[in-house]
């Protein structure tokens, strides 16, 4: 049977500077795709590169007083130094500069050419050179670049024009015929009301720089940035040199962009191919900016984080991890180090690696080390037996929708609940009971296998730590032979493997405290929280089983409204970090519903479902009371699912 195809791309990026975290977050969702297309059984292709041309390059080199390919061949060199640190697993990386580009461009650029659409004609524009883009007067913000805030330079020169305005019908036509060509849909409809306002031709030559790839038939003339720079796509498919490559690989089935350049590509780019008859790509996706302090992260801007500082410093997998899971593709999303560490520290070591651990240590101290076959099974082996199958399926299919931060939760929802499985199981209490052996053997074996599947499960997510827990497990087989077929039944861990001993794989960090600001340096220092003792209270005492029988977690408020006919009750969504629930609350006449949205607060999650109202309600928030005074208890910049202990 042959195998199916898939070809994947990154933007291709402007060597102006060194990368920041932001091209990590396009660069990792692109390669855990193509990771996951190869588990899979795919063939894949998956491109990335960097964009060598243009006004800006040559002004920097002239600065530095280089040539300008001295100049990119440094940078471009930190690119794939980048990559290689984070564990990108490109097929290819094209240089706008080699000869196998500058060759396909020239061909496109000749064939439209002769068919008539490319003239000449005079321009005048208003162009921002660090952004390599024209404006028009209306689109400037006090008469400055709208992207960077920088001052733009008054252009006139003789130029070149593909006639975009001529495939205006066409292109609206194909989208509007084709709903998944641009997503997310938001992205979609904006481009869709770009169209209908009307397309101009395309400036697509230059003459006041010589940096970039000569028109064939006017070499005084250069191809403009976006005409030379989207053809990168169909040149490392093999649309000259390899037809076989390029008929198995070509249309595109993702360009991922970041939204900012996603007219360039669901335009420019399909009007392009149009004129050359050549397929159009079946999905551009534009994700979202990463945001630092309430702004977008730019190069422009030089509000930038060196990812190759947080790899030193976390490990690569730890900031895949958080890029992924901190952020919903297509929205924006914030990045700050303190949600880093709350995210390896919650997620990677209390959960993951706590499983991990704890599971090694009871089959190395019970079972001397050997995972051996049960004899005894239960309805609690049952669910989590399904729970596993469940979460299998339900990754399976966010991966293909692409949806990579629901894929990541079903499979966070089952970490969760096998930690509470041995919990639930207590393999020690079975191991000081001979007769319970077969009982014990049954537990061990199930967290074993549960973990070789997550292992298979977070590889592409995590390229490091898969393999790590898999060495761990002590299986024999290769991991490099893996497929998701081998997470599709169970029981597949074979009975006899001995493990090894437990390693930590990501260990708790304790960020380094600050240092004490100079009074010209205000900065947000922790709270301190003291507990006043109150007078004892007539209530009986507990017991600490009693307590933990008590499962409290921070959720977050995602939304509230008041229930009908009901003047002290609203309704709350909230977010436990691995599903969202609905619970019913007496505190109306204490808080609006539009002041919880987005708090973080306390709530019992194993309370027996009510019906309210005919609403079921699955938990309760916490509050304190005193008199008719009441305050919901709170626990700001924790988690969702974070335990309260």
């Amino acid at each position: 049977m042959e195998k199916k195809s898939f070809y994947i791309t990154t933007p291709i990026y402007y060597p102006s500077d060194n990368l920041h975290i932001g091209h990590a977050y396009t660069t990792t969702i692109a390669d855990t795709m193509a990771r996951y297309k190869r588990l899979s059984g795919y063939d894949v292709l998956f491109l990335t590169g960097s964009d060598e041309h243009g006004q800006k390059i040559q002004r920097k080199a002239a600065e530095k007083q280089i040539t300008p390919i001295e100049y990119v061949d440094k940078i471009v060199a930190s690119f794939q130094h980048l990559w290689e640190k984070l564990n990108i697993s490109n097929d290819d990386f094209i240089r706008t500069t080699e000869k196998r580009h500058h060759k396909v461009v020239q061909d496109i650029f000749q064939k439209i050419y002769d068919q008539g659409d490319i003239y000449k004609a005079a321009y005048e524009g208003r162009y921002c050179t660090p952004c390599e883009t024209f404006w028009v007067e209306r689109q400037l913000v006090d008469d400055k670049c709208p992207d960077c805030g920088r001052n733009v330079e008054i252009v006139q020169e003789e130029s070149y024009f593909f006639r975009m305005s001529k495939y205006q019908d066409r292109l609206l036509t194909y989208i509007e015929e084709n709903p998944d060509f641009i997503q997310p849909v938001s992205r979609r409809n904006e481009m869709i009301n770009f169209i209908k306002g009307g397309l101009e031709d395309l400036c697509v030559s230059r003459t006041t720089f010589d940096w970039g790839i000569p028109v064939p038939f006017d070499p005084k003339h250069v191809v403009y940035v976006w005409f030379d720079a989207l053809t990168n796509y169909i040149t490392a498919a093999g649309y000259l040199d390899n037809r076989e490559k390029f008929e198995q690989f070509w249309p595109a089935d993702i360009h991922l962009v970041g939204k900012e350049i996603v007219r360039f590509h669901s335009i420019i780019w399909p009007v392009i191919l149009m004129a050359l008859n050549i397929e159009i790509p079946k999905k551009v996706y534009g994700h979202g900016w990463l945001i630092m302090e309430g702004d977008k992260m730019s190069k422009s801007k030089g509000n930038v984080i060196d990812p190759l500082v947080l790899i030193d410093e976390f490990g690569p997998d730890a900031i895949r991890y958080f890029l992924l899971r901190e952020i919903t593709l297509g929205m924006d999303g914030n990045f700050s180090r303190e949600a880093l560490i709350n995210r390896i520290n919650a997620d990677l070591a209390n959960d993951l690696g706590n499983l991990l651990h704890r599971t090694l240590s009871m089959i190395g101290r019970f079972n001397n080390g050997m995972i051996i076959a049960g004899t005894d099974s239960e309805d609690l082996d049952r669910e989590l037996l399904q729970l596993a199958e469940q979460t299998v399926a339900q990754y399976e299919k966010s991966m293909d929708e692409m949806d990579i931060n629901a894929a990541i939760k079903v499979i966070w929802a089952l970490i969760s609940r096998t930690n509470k499985y041995i919990d639930e199981t207590g393999p020690w209490a079975l191991a000081k009971d001979e007769a319970k052996r077969g009982r014990l053997n049954t537990v061990l074996y199930n967290l074993a296998e549960t973990l070789r599947i997550i292992s298979i499960l977070i590889y592409p997510l995590m390229p490091i730590t898969g393999p790590k827990i898999w060495a761990q497990l002590g299986i024999a087989q290769d991991f490099g032979t893996v497929s998701l077929d081998d997470v599709k039944g169970w029981g597949k861990l074979p009975a006899g493997t001995t493990v090894g001993k437990p390693a930590p794989i990501f260990p708790r960090i304790e960020d380094k405290p600050v240092e004490a600001p100079s009074v010209a340096e205000p900065v947000s220092a922790p709270v301190k929280t003291e507990i006043v003792a109150q007078p004892a209270l007539d209530t009986p005492e507990i017991t600490i089983e009693d307590f933990a029988k008590m499962d409290l977690r921070v959720v977050k408020v995602l939304a509230a409204e008041k229930v009908a006919k009901a003047d002290k009750l609203l309704k709350l969504t909230v977010d436990l970090g691995c599903e969202q629930r609905t619970i019913i609350s007496g505190i109306a006449k204490h808080y609006a519903p539009e002041e919880l949205v987005g708090k973080d607060v306390v709530m019992i999650i194993n309370l027996k479902p009510a019906k309210i109202r005919g609403i079921e309600s699955r938990g309760m928030v916490l509050a304190a009371s005193c008199g008719e005074k009441l305050t919901l208890v709170t626990a700001t910049d924790m988690l969702p699912g974070s335990r309260v202990k």
